[in-house]
């Protein structure tokens, strides 16, 4: 491939798809905050909840995560699951990179 026709990962490749890893973790910050807003859900109290399910991580470990939008795909399913969250709309997720000034339409 040549040089010219190869992008980095952190080059958008349409530019109306938000590629950026940062714009992703964003997403996923907003999304868990806004779900434990929702419920009322302190760190601690999530801890309490993923303990129950035998996953151990600490309230300041999980704020840390959330924060940073950075977590593995086993963990937010983990997530997921202790809040009882039934689905992620597509239609949110296009809100959310909407509000972050990167649309995905």
């Amino acid at each position: 491939m040549s040089q010219k026709n190869h992008e980095t990962a952190h080059e958008k490749t349409d530019s109306t798809i938000p590629s950026l890893a940062a714009d992703w973790r964003q997403l996923v910050q907003r999304l868990l905050k806004a779900e434990m807003s929702k419920r009322g859900t302190k760190y601690q109290d999530l801890s309490d909840r993923l303990s129950n399910i035998g996953i151990h991580q600490s309230a300041d470990n999980l704020r840390n995560k959330v924060n940073k939008g950075i977590m593995g795909a086993d963990l937010l399913l983990q997530i997921m699951y202790v809040l009882n969250m039934r689905k992620i709309e597509r239609d949110d997720i296009i809100d959310i990179f909407t509000d972050l000034g990167s649309p995905l339409e």
